[in-house]
């Protein structure tokens, strides 16, 4: 046995039914912007330290019906003004945007954000 360890998360990707419009939402509401280069069926952004990106769903993911993709799964994005992206998001109209809280990180909040992935957002 090998006694190599993994490291850690190294990229981060969610599937969506809708790419271009998840893309869109990440580009246009978080002001993320993308990488040169993506494999088809999927947007990468140029993300530190932590790759992410919104792709079409792997053979095997079912995402029809009353599915909610990301159950379960917690997805933190870091920014130096948690304040000022909650208020972009308020102006744009994005769905059940939560109060901005106080938290081990920073002010953090959270926001449903494409195909009903819960997002949260901390930093400042």
């Amino acid at each position: 046995m090998s006694a190599t360890a993994v490291e850690g998360p190294d990229f981060v990707a969610l599937q969506v039914r809708d790419v271009p419009a998840a893309a869109a939402f990440f580009e246009e509401r978080l002001g993320l912007r993308r990488a040169p280069a993506s494999p088809p069926g999927a947007v990468v952004f140029a993300t530190s330290p932590i790759a992410f990106a919104v792709r079409e769903p792997l053979p095997g993911v079912d995402l029809t019906g009353d599915a909610r993709p990301g159950l379960g799964v917690a997805l933190w994005l870091r920014t130096p003004d948690a304040g000022a992206v909650r208020e972009r998001l308020l102006a744009a109209d994005t769905p059940d945007v939560g109060p901005l809280q106080d938290s081990p990180f920073g002010p953090m909040f959270s926001f449903t954000g494409p195909e009903g992935y819960r997002l949260t957002v901390y930093g400042g």
